[in-house]
């Protein structure tokens, strides 16, 4: 099925406006939802929102909204407030700057979507552009349902990607972690070998379709099961050891890893040479 447009405007940098259609670059439908029931009657259980200082339900028409400056008080918000530092939605994705692809950290990334060009006019502008970003980001700003974004806009493929970024005051420092003081700032040459040793076999080319959301996968076996009265088999998961040497561990993960490639080497020149056998 054909993707659908979210949202209609333009990319726009310097003087040069194109016509674009935005599509969200995921979904959500990958996940198996999942409602609340009473496990009497199975009946879905609704939630009221509840003054527990007036003991009784509250109409959406006598909540507002506030803001906790001091512990249990208040400022009210209201809309007109909310209203006088609303940006007016534009349709206008404004590049400001241009930086290098690789200088965007994944943290800042919030949510992806493709652009498309919107018309066969602004097909040719649309490519022009997306082969002049080869290598590079755009960084911009856009106005949208009574907020403002930030944006990233690179190329992608045939297409061109826009991210919307997390601005640097929701990323939490990273010494809010205070497990990480104990974390020694040198480790021992010999460790950092063998543990560099074992990466390297595992390394190889990076398809990330290969990886299969095996949870997902498995509720619905089970969801399946149950549906159909089948009798549900699991099989308990081992815990992994616990690491006493570190040293002991990473050889071992390489003894593991030696053997494993052996076997499938052996495998490999076993299965010609049978197939020779049967042939004759």
């Amino acid at each position: 099925m054909a993707a659908r447009a979210t949202w209609k405007g333009f990319l726009k940098i310097s003087l040069v406006n194109i016509p674009i259609k935005v599509f969200p670059a995921t979904e959500s439908s990958g996940s198996i939802a999942f409602n609340q029931l009473h496990c009497e009657c199975q009946t879905r259980i609704q939630q009221k929102r509840w003054c527990a200082h007036c003991n009784r339900e509250v109409p959406n028409s006598e909540i507002v909204k506030g803001y906790e400056f001091e512990k249990g008080r208040y400022v009210i918000m209201s809309e007109d407030d909310f209203d006088k530092v609303r940006p007016e939605s534009t349709r206008v994705i404004d590049l400001v700057q241009f930086a290098d692809a690789a200088a965007i950290d994944p943290m800042y990334v919030d949510r992806t979507y493709y652009l498309a060009p919107d018309g066969g006019m602004a097909a040719d502008a649309f490519a022009v552009m997306r082969d002049g970003m080869q290598g590079k980001v755009g960084i911009g700003k856009l106005a949208l349902y009574g907020r403002e974004y930030l944006v990233a806009v690179r190329p992608h493929e045939r297409g061109i990607v826009m991210h919307t970024l997390h601005h640097a005051a929701e990323i939490r420092s990273i010494d809010a972690v205070e497990e990480l003081n104990s974390v020694p700032a040198k480790v021992k040459p010999e460790e950092m070998k063998l543990a560099r040793q074992v990466i390297q076999t595992f390394e190889q080319p990076l398809d990330l379709s290969s990886y299969k959301d095996e949870y997902r996968e498995g509720l619905q076996r089970i969801i399946d099961a149950k549906i159909a009265g089948e009798e549900i088999v699991t099989t308990m998961a081992e815990a992994p050891p616990k690491v006493v040497n570190l040293m002991d561990a990473l050889k071992k993960s390489l003894d593991s890893v030696s053997v494993g490639k052996k076997k499938t080497a052996k495998a490999t020149t076993e299965r010609p040479a049978a197939a020779k056998r049967k042939r004759a």
